[in-house]
């Protein structure tokens, strides 16, 4: 049976274990250090006074597709499943290989296709991110390129804070994580109410200088929902703790352009509203706070009540405000051009 190794590998333990023997070194020893029989080692230098000690390469079976045609695989596989008659951009071991077959002829296990995937084509599987169908990436990047520059050189010459804020809901049911369990016995959720949610705000806030980034936020009783009202009384108590002007930017959702809003926006005229880009979620440093409470920290959590839900929210959220690496870490994701 061949030993486990590359060719080189291979190669280099042969040379080694005859370099040894021939500085004296007893086989017995050598044979225990290099994990080889002594038998082994007799052959070794058999063939190294003959000459070919070299290890040989294992060639294996020469692969039934030519660069040009992994070229052209990859292509027709980036026009998505759905190119190819299937109902849904879903690409499976077992779709590739059908494409292979129409294509190229050649017949391929799906347990091979991984392999093909990963090493011919440097492709992973991924979870696809969810776009709004109206989502305009054109108008995102000019947004990222032009516009949000311009918004923090207006804020670095008021001195003011750059404040992120963004709403979520938590609810009862839980976000469901894969887990690991005993094979054959799918874990399973009980759920009190799968539609009891505590609505959350939140605002990241970072000091002029730099210096300084700080977590914010606020909670409704159960079951409600974020309208104007409460978004300013929100923004009353977020302009209480922070001391001096604020720039706060937020997505375009209806409860940020109502009748309550702007005129409390009139009446304080240090601070200013800049509206994210349409439909671009990861923009918002924000978005970093639930996505990392509810994907990370409460991913299958099913408490018995919300009054437990909340207290748990609050813990997470005090949690996460001692945590200023985290929450820049959320700025950063969004590759904004912040420099702390």
């Amino acid at each position: 049976m061949r030993p486990i190794g590359n060719a080189d590998e291979l190669e280099r333990r042969r040379f080694r274990a005859v370099e040894l023997i021939k500085q004296g070194e007893p086989r017995k020893l050598v044979a225990r250090i290099l994990g080889v029989s002594c038998g082994a080692l007799s052959r070794w230098c058999m063939k190294d006074r003959r000459g070919n000690l070299a290890a040989k390469p294992h060639l294996g079976h020469p692969c039934r597709l030519s660069d040009q045609d992994f070229k052209q695989l990859k292509e027709l596989l980036a026009k998505g499943a759905t190119a190819h008659g299937w109902p849904n951009n879903l690409w499976t071991t077992g779709r590739v290989a059908q494409v292979i077959r129409n294509y190229f002829g050649v017949e391929y296990h799906p347990g091979h296709i991984s392999r093909i995937l990963r090493q011919n084509l440097n492709w992973t599987c991924q979870k696809p991110e969810h776009h709004h169908q109206d989502r305009d990436d054109a108008a995102i990047q000019k947004w990222v390129r032009k516009v949000f520059p311009r918004i923090l050189e207006a804020t670095a010459a008021r001195k003011a804070h750059l404040t992120f804020l963004d709403e979520a809901g938590f609810m009862l049911e839980p976000i469901v994580r894969r887990t690991y369990a005993p094979r054959g016995k799918t874990p399973v959720h009980r759920i009190a109410n799968p539609h009891g949610r505590i609505s959350v705000i939140g605002a990241i806030t970072i000091s002029p200088s730099r210096e300084s980034i700080r977590l914010l936020y606020g909670l409704l009783g159960d079951n409600l929902n974020f309208r104007g009202p409460t978004v300013v009384h929100f923004l009353r108590t977020l302009r209480s703790k922070v001391s001096g002007p604020m720039t706060v930017i937020w997505d375009r959702i209806p409860i940020h352009h109502c009748e309550d809003l702007d005129k409390y926006l009139a009446e304080m005229k240090d601070i200013v509203v800049e509206p994210f880009p349409q439909y671009a979620p990861e923009l918002n440093p924000a978005d970093g706070i639930w996505r990392y409470i509810k994907f990370g920290r409460l991913a299958n959590y099913t408490p018995r009540d919300l009054g437990l839900l909340r207290e748990t929210i609050i813990k997470e959220l005090n949690r996460l405000r001692r945590r200023a690496d985290l929450l820049k870490s959320f700025v950063r994701f969004t590759k904004l051009p912040i420099e702390f």
